[in-house]
């Protein structure tokens, strides 16, 4: 937890309790001969008249087929009222588990998890024992006659079922113990911690699909909602999987997730200066974007299947700046984000989605802040706090953001040791170089926790969390300095140190050089809720040249790598990598190169 005040719990007495069953005999399904063994972890979050539940059972031995079921006792009043992952039954003080429908398997070391509420009075002990398939899991194993005919069903991965649950690597994967369950309809303060974050099956798939992959395919990454049809899913699309969000909800239910991430992205006029990822809504289609769009997403987030679910938005990224930076009398304007700045399109848009997600109980808001290399400076960094306020209050209550987010797929470095602000060379502030350019930052870790600051210091609530996305701003690999430059000229001496090597901080598109950045992490510095990869990497920015499509994306130069560039590039070139698809759609040279100029190094 950041140590900032936090939201008060509805929890009048909360407490952990686990228990772990040991090694023991599995009947097998299919294979009553087999050798195998199990392992049970169950853990409850309590108040004073229930408790949530969440169970873990571990397949130690030979692979089960066609079912299992776990069953136990509880000694006192304890009754389940609400059961996920597992269809849950109760008989007196038995209660009986038995696998959904899409997990009737169970592999060798595989995983399930599921997870329940209940009631009780007095006192909540928990389970002496449990049996999976009728054979107690008691501490032993027990082998018995080979069997000709073993099952030997292999275990699933969550490219193929949304049931299973992602395998971890010990250097690049997050951890993937159970999450820590929540009272459904209370808020947190943090919500990824203490929670497993959703492996997004499709994207692990494409991850795996290319040569090492597997080393970062278990980390979670957010679910883009970029268009209305991404609501229930697209069939053949260059930039969606087949999966829409209530598929998502289901495979993270699945897994036994503590929280899913969602990028809430389709504002009419979207991201009003970069043709790369326009969208299908016109700048006067406000009614489509609220009867079409955010409801729909609000009534299926809001079903109480998903209750225990901590359901995380990233809410329209790249537009609030965009009406303080990119409007007339700025150097990089234009006529659309003149249009979305008169007609109130982004602030009661964004409102609106705050207001509408905002009053879900397991749901928590994060708008996009942009970076530090766009509003850094001091007259952008004020002025985009007042408009985020507006928007906010749109909403009717500030207390619908529950955080802001950084970097949204950029590459801003997360820190830069040896050149901030306040460096010196020769006598000269490296403010004064060409790179920084008098800007009050130079990386989005000292640049998210200021803006923090001046955020609650308007308005906002004091118990707002920052994220930074690092799924790209890693910039390892042999171009990554390791000391300071001895130069003393300004230039020189910022371009050979500084840890971000794009060619100058305005480029955003697919940047050649980059790499992974540090790994989803909850809580890592002060002010910040979590590091997180909300750019799936891997996934484009734009197309490197024109691409007809049917998803309203136009064409960027930025993304162009012959481009010279423009005002809001200091007239550079982009810095962008060939043959790249649209945005959103796989590029799986750009995700070796992330993978192979990964800092901290896979």
């Amino acid at each position: 937890m950041r140590p900032f005040p936090t939201r008060a719990r509805a929890l009048t007495a909360a407490a952990a309790v686990s228990i772990v069953a040991g090694a023991g005999a599995v009947a097998v399904a299919g294979s009553a001969s087999a050798a195998a063994g199990c392992r049970v972890d169950y853990s409850v979050n309590q108040w004073s008249t229930g408790f949530t539940a969440n169970v873990t059972v571990t397949n130690l031995g030979d692979p089960i087929s066609g079912g299992w079921n776990l069953k136990w006792a509880y000694a006192g009043n304890q009754t389940v009222t609400q059961g996920w992952s597992a269809t849950i039954t109760q008989s007196g003080q038995n209660v009986t588990a038995v696998n959904p429908s899409w997990a009737a398997s169970l592999g060798t070391n595989g995983t399930a998890n599921f997870g329940f509420n209940a009631n009780y009075s007095g006192t909540n002990t928990a389970p002496a024992s449990f049996s999976l398939n009728g054979t107690a899991c008691n501490g032993g194993t027990t082998p018995s006659s080979p069997s000709s005919s073993p099952s030997t069903s292999p275990s699933s991965s969550p490219s193929s079922s949304p049931s299973s649950s992602p395998s971890s690597s010990p250097s690049s994967s997050p951890s993937t113990s159970p999450s820590t369950p929540t009272v459904p309809g209370t808020k947190v303060d943090n919500p990824y911690a203490g929670a497993r974050g959703y492996v997004n099956p499709e994207w692990k798939a494409k991850a795996e699909s290319v040569t090492g992959g597997s080393r970062v395919s278990s980390n979670p990454t957010a679910v883009w909602i970029d268009r209305i049809a991404a609501i229930n899913g697209t069939t053949g699309s260059s930039s969606n999987g087949s999966m829409g969000v209530r598929d998502h909800l289901d495979a993270a239910l699945a897994q036994g997730a503590g929280y899913i991430q969602f990028v809430v992205y389709n504002l009419p006029g979207r991201d009003c200066a970069a043709l790369a990822s326009n969208g299908e809504l016109g700048p006067n289609d406000l009614p489509r974007y609220k009867t079409e769009y955010i409801d729909p997403i609000a009534a299926i987030q809001g079903d109480a299947k998903y209750a225990s679910l901590r359901i995380i938005n990233i809410v329209e990224i790249d537009s609030l700046p965009n009406l303080v930076t990119n409007t007339s009398g700025q150097a990089g304007g234009t006529a659309t984000c003149d249009t979305m700045k008169a007609n109130g399109g982004y602030v009661q848009g964004i409102g609106y989605a705050l207001q509408k997600l905002g009053a879900l109980g397991n749901v928590y808001n994060y708008v996009d802040a942009a970076h530090h290399g766009w509003i850094g400076w001091d007259s952008n960094f004020g002025p985009s706090a007042d408009i985020m306020l507006q928007a906010a209050q749109a909403s009717g209550n500030v207390k619908n953001v529950n955080g802001f987010i950084t970097n949204t797929a950029n590459y801003s470095a997360l820190r830069e040791p040896f050149v901030q602000p306040t460096t010196q060379v020769n006598g000269q502030s490296v403010r004064q170089s060409k790179w920084v350019d008098w800007n009050q930052y130079t990386d989005e870790l000292t640049f998210a926790q200021a803006f923090r600051t001046k955020l609650v210091s308007i308005g906002f609530d004091s118990s707002i969390g920052m994220l930074i996305d690092t799924s790209r701003n890693g910039w390892g690999g042999s171009a990554r300095p390791t000391a300071a430059s001895t130069s003393t000229d300004i230039n020189t001496f910022v371009d050979q140190s500084r840890i971000d090597r794009r060619i100058h901080a305005g480029n955003w598109c697919n940047q050649a050089g980059a790499g992974l950045g540090e790994r989803p992490t909850a809580a890592p510095a002060s002010g910040i809720d979590a590091y997180v990869w909300v750019k799936p990497p891997g996934e484009s920015d734009g197309s490197s040249t024109l691409i007809p499509n049917d998803e309203g994306k136009g064409f960027d130069r930025m993304c162009d790598p012959t481009y010279t560039g423009n005002a809001r590039n200091g007239n550079s070139l982009t810095g962008s990598l060939s043959g790249a698809p649209i945005s959103g759609a796989w590029f799986p040279a750009q995700f070796a190169q992330l993978m192979a100029n990964a800092y901290p190094a896979l």
